[in-house]
């Protein structure tokens, strides 16, 4: 049955709205995985900070050791299995997030939602499939716009939720930090449910390849990306702009309660502004910008912006000010899917799966150090022991990521050729 739905639909349809659901649920934690780390953990804020930084690195470890095997696996079987077997790991993974009864077991269900959660790179790898090279940027700016949209409703539903109660037969009553993760899984299996039905695969039988364990690892798929000098060099500058973006997702909850005083709503309602710049930018003017500006260009100044941006967020000194400064980072947007238009041009077409599925191996090991070392440099300044109190020194350091990410891209993007027909 995951072969071959009974129906077929718009395959374009269900990934927005597979991508969007994904990022909905996202969004929704958010606001609140932090408080649930501190229920279970107990302790100061600064130790707090740090174990949300390792959640996040466990996640982004079994992410690294297991993407490179399920985009393989997409090349070899289709993407349709491989991303509904993922949604549903998703969805179950959730609920036990929302019943964790301790700080260990909470630990496990990020580990098997790393293993699970290829629903994004395989989502990329199904739009090469079904779009022409000459058009997917803009594709890839409409699923830019599903993750805005997504982050719009998901942090506002989950900084409302947060401050409710709820009362269930046989269960009693649930604590409103864990009900955002109750709704997040609910919405992850009905994407499931609906996938299950209309998802028609994008992978005919004559492009698709053999398995190949050499290749269907972390550094077998780099190895096997490298032979494309100019996808290496631009996967050296998304592996540093990555890292400074997770450094930022780390600590934006907790930075921003520390300096500004917000509560989870106020959370929710910063991340459904960066939505909203996400859904306007990537889902509308990118269309208009990448072809006007050209794709590399518009890599380069989209992220010459997020460096800009970053610093700005470490600066900052009042609350409003980062309404701002995200008003700004929208607009470097246009580099996300100028970015991945420039890549699946760059490999042949039985090969997107393992391409996508390098990137997000690489992005893993970029959300394995970047909630580490964001954490672990918030703790620090805002600790006894700091030279100066500098509850902003992670966005600086973000800038300078995003600022070398820059100088390895022009690089690399200076000697870019489309080696292969994609």
């Amino acid at each position: 049955m995951l072969d071959s739905p009974p129906r077929r639909a718009p395959a374009a349809i269900f990934i927005f709205i597979t991508v969007f659901i994904d990022v909905l649920g996202l969004g929704i934690i958010i606001p609140v995985a932090p408080r649930l780390v501190s229920q279970l953990n107990g302790q100061t804020e600064d130790q707090n900070a740090a174990v949300y930084g390792i959640l996040g690195a466990t996640y982004a470890l079994m992410q690294f050791v297991f993407s490179p095997v399920l985009g393989s696996l997409s090349d070899r079987f289709g993407r349709r299995p491989v991303l509904l077997l993922s949604l549903l790991g998703t969805g179950i993974d959730y609920f036990a997030m929302a019943f964790s009864p301790t700080l260990a077991f909470l630990f496990v269900t990020r580990a098997i939602s790393g293993i699970s959660g290829a629903s994004i790179p395989v989502a990329n790898a199904y739009i090469a499939d079904v779009t022409p090279p000459e058009k997917r940027a803009g594709a890839y700016g409409l699923m830019g716009a599903a993750f805005g949209i997504g982050f719009v409703v998901g942090p506002l539903l989950g900084g409302f939720l947060a401050e409710h109660s709820l009362s269930l037969p046989l269960v009693g009553t649930i604590d409103g930090i864990r009900i955002p993760f109750l709704l997040a899984g609910a919405l992850a299996l009905a994407n499931w449910c609906y996938g299950l039905f209309v998802l028609p695969e994008s992978l005919p039988m004559d492009r698709r390849r053999a398995f190949d364990w050499s290749r269907a690892n972390p550094i077998g798929a780099l190895f096997a990306i490298s032979r494309y000098q100019s996808v290496l060099g631009l996967a050296t500058a998304l592996f540093l702009l990555q890292l400074a973006m997770f450094i930022l997702h780390s600590v934006w909850v907790l930075s921003t309660a520390h300096r500004y005083g917000w509560s989870p709503r106020d959370v929710g309602l910063s991340l459904a502004l960066v939505g909203i710049g996400a859904a306007v930018v990537q889902g509308g003017l990118a269309r208009k910008i990448i072809p006007a500006l050209g794709e590399k260009r518009s890599f380069l100044i989209g992220v010459a912006i997020a460096a800009l941006a970053y610093a700005g967020y470490g600066a900052a000194t009042e609350g409003w000010m980062v309404y701002a400064i995200v008003c700004l980072a929208s607009l470097g947007g246009i580099a996300a899917p100028a970015g991945q238009a420039i890549l699946t041009k760059s490999v042949a077409a039985t090969e997107q799966g393992e391409l996508q599925g390098t990137l997000t191996s690489l992005q893993g090991v970029a959300q394995i150090f970047g909630p580490i070392l964001g954490t672990q440099v918030y703790a620090y300044f805002i600790s006894t022991h700091a030279p100066a109190h500098l509850p902003g020194a992670p966005f600086y350091t973000s800038a300078v990521l995003a600022l070398l990410g820059l100088a390895a891209s022009a690089v690399a993007l200076r000697t870019h050729r489309e080696a292969v027909a994609a």
